[in-house]
């Protein structure tokens, strides 16, 4: 096993159960995960992208202990959705898989969220393992037991919370990333510097140019900080009930967004950043953001290569497909906006007029 440059973590704890998040800048993945794995029977889901990268290692390493088996999907957000939750159910039923499998989601957050979809609900409930490929899912999808797929009427409308054994977050897989993606993953550490921390917002102002040259130290830390903050606030509220929302900064612009242009034309992280950009922008019209403050958001996103800028929908379509989010509360549309940099809050508290201008500017 190759000596890792760092090796660090931290513990998530749930009511279901605690679990690990393994930070490491190269390892030997089979060696870590092996521990967390119950019962003899192993499938590993990856897609065809991350497959030739690193799945024979893991699948052979693994083999010398368990029985595994594979399951390659079809790579983008447009493949999130039932058919390729039954492609991995096949391969469960195939193999006569039973509760003691352990799915191992070998990806990034579409291949996490539906490996995860899959645990949950084959035979009501099986074990599995998160080993996120990309920025994005190491600091927040693969985090928090959200898994879910996609409607063609709305981004992760189906799904359930599941909380994985462990995460193991290996840093050197950022080498492999194209640097769009790198940068889609960088809006959801954006994000958290906006709603919780505003001291981090200027440390990333300091070092995003890093790690976007791949220094795997500051990105580690980056990856390390980010969630704790998630784990933080999985710990109070699991199941999204209340403090959690404050996650989906941006989310709410940005599915609208996502769902109008079709799964995968637009990057996740490339919506948030621009949906933050138009939740910065209401709470800009509310009187807790100043202009400078918009601005400020506006350059640390442009700083990571991000669009802040959504594409033209009309204001009629937004609304409609705001209507589908999951924060949705008797009618009543509610929003993540910024009280000030680092400080978010869940509200319907706003003018609908004032939302109206905000999607008027981008109409």
């Amino acid at each position: 096993m190759t000596t890792p440059q760092f090796h660090d973590g931290l513990t998530v704890h749930t009511q279901s159960h605690d679990y690990p998040i393994i930070i490491t800048e190269t390892c030997n993945m089979a060696a870590e995960v092996a521990p967390y794995i119950s019962g003899q029977q192993v499938l590993i889901v990856t897609n065809e992208t991350v497959a030739p990268l690193y799945l024979q290692s893991l699948q052979e390493q693994l083999a010398a202990q368990f029985t595994v088996a594979v399951c390659v999907l079809k790579d983008g957000e447009q493949y999130k959705n039932q058919a390729s939750i039954n492609q991995i159910y096949d391969v469960l039923m195939t193999q006569h898989f039973n509760r003691d499998v352990t799915l191992i989601a070998l990806g990034g957050g579409v291949v996490g969220d539906m490996t995860g979809f899959a645990a949950a609900s084959f035979m009501r409930g099986v074990n599995f393992i998160q080993i996120p490929t990309t920025l994005l899912s190491q600091v927040d999808s693969s985090v928090g037991g959200k898994t879910g797929i996609n409607h063609p009427q709305g981004k992760n409308m189906i799904g359930a919370f599941w909380q994985p054994q462990m995460v193991l977050a290996d840093m050197s897989t950022l080498q492999t990333l194209p640097a769009r993606e790198l940068s889609a993953g960088l809006a959801e550490v954006i994000k958290y510097a906006l709603i919780m921390d505003v001291d981090f917002l200027t440390w990333l102002e300091q070092n995003l140019l890093a790690m976007m040259a791949l220094d795997l130290a500051v990105l580690g830390e980056a990856v390390k900080r980010c969630c704790q903050y998630k784990a933080d606030i999985v710990a109070q509220d699991e199941r999204e009930s209340g403090i959690r929302a404050i996650l989906n900064f941006g989310h709410t612009f940005g599915h609208v967004i996502e769902t109008h242009e079709g799964y995968g034309n637009w990057l996740h992280g490339e919506a948030v950043a621009a949906g933050m950009i138009q939740a910065a922008e209401l709470s800009q019209k509310l009187g807790w953001l100043s202009l400078d403050d918009v601005a400020r958001t506006k350059r640390v996103l442009a700083l990571a290569n991000l669009p802040t800028t959504p594409p033209p929908i009309a204001v009629d379509n937004a609304l409609d497909l705001m209507g589908h989010d999951k924060k949705v509360k008797q009618g009543q549309i509610r929003l993540i906006l910024l009280k000030s940099l680092g400080d978010a809050v869940l509200t319907a508290d706003f003018d609908e007029q004032m939302l109206i201008e905000v999607l008027s500017q981008h109409a």
